[in-house]
């Protein structure tokens, strides 16, 4: 079977979205949503390595990777918008079931998706995303202090992870030398040039901002794990020091059958964990049973 990837683009409410689409139709889908500071590129290899198996879809985010980047007095930069997109996204490919990817941004924009569509969600897979305190309470102090009670020099050190090297150490920050050489440094070079682009700091700043709103949203996004129980795929990265692994298991509060998978990487495990990250991967998505889909359906269209 083919594992050629498809590069497309459809217009979503004058907005143009960039995706990439893989696989057959006919097999499980899976809808793989990007975090900071990157795009779809990130699962190219993923979906090469499973096209034969799983049909997949990534798309980029309005104002990241070869998306549209509509001016900010047209369109709302906020992940609850974003979120509203990307559903709208799915309604226009006529992607109608899939299990869905979180990692990082795409945490809070694919978890707002499960809770609006819980109808669509076949399964969950969280990779460093953030649905309890506990990923980022020891770590995001200075940028919650700064949203509470902002000042410019406040503002300045928030601002700064918003640059070249910024956008390096995504990939890098955390991560054991011995690694190094498993990221490929088109990654981070292709997403600095899409950042580099006139208004988008200022964008991703904004965002970036919008990001308490995420917070608030943890009750809810918990309250969909307990009400729906979606089989639920956790992997992290030990090593990640924008959200801690201490994260990790506390989706199995809400999630009692959860599988969680610690691996030994950073915050970018499909660059340096890519053979274990995709073997856990397509283990989950394969034994995935009917039943256990048929069942989250039923609970989903009982609401």
């Amino acid at each position: 079977m083919s594992k050629q990837i498809f590069n497309r683009t459809i217009t979503v409410d004058g907005v143009d979205i960039f995706y990439r689409e893989a696989g057959d139709r006919k097999n499980r889908s899976l809808l793989l949503l990007h975090g900071f500071p990157t795009s779809s590129i990130m699962f190219k290899n993923l979906m090469t390595a499973l096209a034969d198996r799983f049909h997949l879809v990534a798309p980029d985010y309005p104002g990241f990777g070869f998306s549209g980047f509509p001016d900010k007095t047209r369109f709302a930069y906020t992940f609850k918008n974003i979120a509203e997109y990307i559903n709208r996204f799915t309604d226009a490919i006529d992607l109608r079931s899939f299990t869905i990817y979180l990692h990082d941004y795409g945490c809070p924009i694919g978890l707002r998706i499960c809770v609006d569509h819980p109808e669509k969600i076949e399964g969950i897979i969280v990779q460093n995303g953030n649905a309890y305190l506990e990923g980022i309470e020891l770590i995001w102090d200075e940028i919650r202090e700064y949203w509470d009670h902002p000042t410019e020099e406040k503002r300045k050190k928030v601002y700064a992870f918003l640059s070249k090297e910024g956008t390096k150490d995504q990939y890098f920050a955390g991560l054991s030398e011995d690694m190094h050489d498993r990221v490929s440094p088109e990654a981070w070079i292709h997403d600095w040039e899409r950042m580099s682009r006139p208004g988008n700091l200022d964008m991703q700043y904004e965002l970036n901002c919008d990001y308490k709103h995420n917070i608030e949203m943890f009750p809810v996004f918990q309250e969909y794990f307990r009400k729906f129980q979606p089989p639920a795929l956790i992997i992290w990265g030990k090593d990640d020091v924008y959200f801690d692994v201490a994260e990790a298991p506390c989706y199995t509060r809400d999630l009692p059958d959860a599988q969680v998978h610690i691996v030994d990487g950073s915050h970018m495990v499909l660059e340096t964990n890519f053979d274990e990250v995709s073997e856990l991967i397509s283990n989950f998505m394969s034994s995935k049973s009917k039943a256990a889909i048929s069942q989250v359906r039923q609970r989903s269209t009982s609401v």
